[in-house]
């Protein structure tokens, strides 16, 4: 059984960094390249960041230069290193397999950055 619990998230000031960890359990891990997810209120869920299962990685244009996408293979653990974080990066951040399956989206983890 596929369970993914994503951590890390809080509160940071513009210009502050966070860093998101995504346990995963079951298969997923050993299967799947990975993906870190946001959405915003009232806006839809959005790829952000994806890495392969060899740790080629991919970025959005948005957090491409200030995000860092990485996993650890022998933790079953995917992270997000958050730099120079900005307002509109507020959103509760997700991870997933790349595609997403549905029955494995978690609770997420907030992040609000504000001043």
């Amino acid at each position: 059984q596929v369970q993914l619990v994503e951590s890390g998230g809080g509160l940071v000031q513009p210009g502050g960094s966070l860093r998101l960890s995504c346990a995963a359990s079951g298969s997923i891990f050993s299967l799947y390249a990975m993906g870190w997810y946001r959405q915003a209120p009232g806006k839809q869920r959005d790829l952000v960041a994806t890495i392969t299962r060899g740790g080629s990685t991919n970025y959005a244009d948005s957090v491409k230069g200030r995000f860092t996408i990485s996993r650890d293979n022998d933790k079953n653990t995917v992270y997000l290193q958050m730099n120079s974080l900005k307002p509109e990066d507020t959103a509760v951040y997700y991870c997933n397999s790349i595609p997403a399956i549905g029955a494995y989206w978690g609770q997420g983890t907030q992040v609000t950055v504000s001043s």
